[in-house]
């Protein structure tokens, strides 16, 4: 049956070109789309692309996978460079630009960004800023994020600013995840199972299949998340 083959063999391409894409997403790595640069971008689309065209290559599948790997391997080589070269990490990834400082803002700038006074003015509403007296400086960033720098006078105080020396609040880590203790975690912050178990004694909860998420931060107690919707969460607020 030519029908059935033709749809195994596809199957079996694209089901290849999923794995080579997953194994080269793992050698390129992991960034967000807010954190890529524009050749990071051109790379993922046309890698995209070429995978796409692998999935349903039957006759001959070496030609998108051999492009496949030279995209992959262009990309590592291309991040490696830019880490030990500042030279060519400025030629790839460009340099931040100064869009407003001081009360000044710099056209020229806005034009080598290709942006103009509204979008400028939508990223400044989009990062919480209505009013540009508020504001010393804005940079354009080579990601295309705009990061900001307020004034002193309308940036929210700190607990410095008032003489006060709050408690170092701790990351929370999961004990306890849909139902199952995090031994791993548990161990890694020094504690025991028994502990755990106590602890959810303590609020009420006869065993951990009763809670959906248990996080501790560091204190005498842990934040527990019921897995019954109806009961309330408890622990510290």
């Amino acid at each position: 049956m030519p029908v059935m083959r033709e749809i195994g063999f596809t199957a079996l391409s694209a089901a290849g070109s999923i794995v080579v894409l997953f194994l080269l997403a793992k050698l390129i790595g992991a960034r967000q789309v807010s954190q890529m640069t524009m050749f990071d971008y051109v790379v993922g689309i046309t890698i995209g692309s070429v995978a796409a065209e692998l999935a349903v290559e039957i006759q001959h599948p070496i030609g998108p996978l051999t492009a496949l790997v030279v995209y992959g391997v262009a990309a590592v080589g291309i991040a490696v460079l830019t880490n030990k070269s500042l030279k060519a990490r400025t030629a790839v990834t460009g340099k931040p630009l100064i869009l407003l400082e001081n009360g000044v803002i710099y056209r020229e700038n806005l034009r080598k960004a290709h942006l103009d006074l509204d979008e400028f003015l939508t990223y400044c509403r989009i990062g919480g800023w209505f009013d540009l007296n508020e504001l010393e400086t804005a940079v354009l960033e080579h990601n295309g994020a705009v990061s900001f720098l307020p004034r002193e006078t309308a940036r929210p105080a700190t607990p410095m600013d008032l003489d006060l020396s709050p408690q170092q609040t701790r990351m929370q880590v999961p004990f306890i995840m849909d139902g199952r203790l995090m031994a791993e975690n548990i161990e890694q912050a020094g504690k025991e199972p028994s502990w755990v178990r106590s602890c959810l004694q303590r609020q009420g909860y006869q065993a951990e299949q009763e809670v959906l998420l248990a996080v501790w931060d560091g204190g005498s107690d842990l934040t527990v998340f019921p897995m019954d919707p109806k009961r309330k969460s408890t622990g510290k607020k």
